[in-house]
């Protein structure tokens, strides 16, 4: 039996995940000003567990909170949200659009937390107890107030534990390997001009992931694992919709 079908440009999840997020990074753009003074990073985004910044509820805010810095971050992950998710929301539904969005989400999260945890234990291996003890119970204060030890590190455990991880990335992440994987020979544009093949671009993208988050850059402050998780666990989600013969 035929059933109408009608692509949708911009299809209710896409839709209301663009809303979302772009209220959430205005709203902590102006209560960021010097009138109110509030970082909402310090309760919405992801932080260690043994922080005094962790709530719960982070696990999910994070994905919908981006760097009020510029506006670079939210641009590129709102467009690609857009681009990318609306063909797998017309094609899958909106019900199993969000889910595997949020669960991409959530494993993103979960490999951070991990990479994280190795480097924490690793750092800490080399440090007195008293200075770990002093990261863990004063650093929070310092991040607040915008401010780091100089110490390199002193520095970085405060920054393991007590600096917000934002950002649709690791559900973005997630979008593109389901893109890559669904439509392979679809052409993507590097900077709006070079083509590339949808399989190729996620391969070479992911690699490069792996690359950065491996090389350990310490000018470098983006979560690369975090995107990894993002498709490692779209990955698990593609496998287990196989083994269950779940169309997608």
């Amino acid at each position: 039996m035929l059933t109408n079908y009608r692509y949708q440009i911009l299809p209710p999840v896409v839709k209301n995940l663009l809303i979302i997020n772009v209220l959430l990074w205005l709203t902590t753009l102006v209560l960021k000003g010097n009138a109110f003074n509030i970082d909402l990073t310090h309760s919405l985004g992801l932080h260690h567990w043994e922080s005094e910044l962790f709530k719960p509820w982070q696990i999910i805010t994070y994905m919908f909170m981006h760097d009020t810095q510029g506006v670079t971050h939210i641009l590129f992950n709102m467009f690609a949200v857009w681009m990318l998710g609306a063909h797998l929301e017309n094609r899958w539904g909106s019900k199993k659009f969000l889910n595997y969005y949020l669960l991409t989400g959530f494993g993103a999260a979960f490999l951070h937390y991990l990479i994280v945890h190795f480097q924490i234990l690793n750092l800490e291996s080399m440090m007195h107890p008293e200075l770990i003890e002093k990261v863990k119970t004063e650093g929070y204060l310092l991040i607040k107030e915008g401010v780091n030890w100089n110490d390199a590190y002193l520095g970085k455990l405060n920054g393991f534990y007590n600096s917000g991880v934002v950002g649709a990335s690791g559900s973005l992440f997630g979008i593109l390997l389901a893109f890559g994987i669904l439509f392979p020979n679809t052409l993507l544009y590097l900077y709006f001009a070079i083509p590339i093949k949808a399989k190729y671009f996620v391969i070479g993208y992911g690699l490069l992931e792996l690359f950065l988050g491996i090389s350990n850059n310490p000018n470098d402050n983006v979560a690369h694992f975090a995107h990894l998780g993002g498709m490692l666990f779209g990955l698990i989600i593609f496998a287990y919709w196989k083994i269950r013969n779940n169309y997608y």
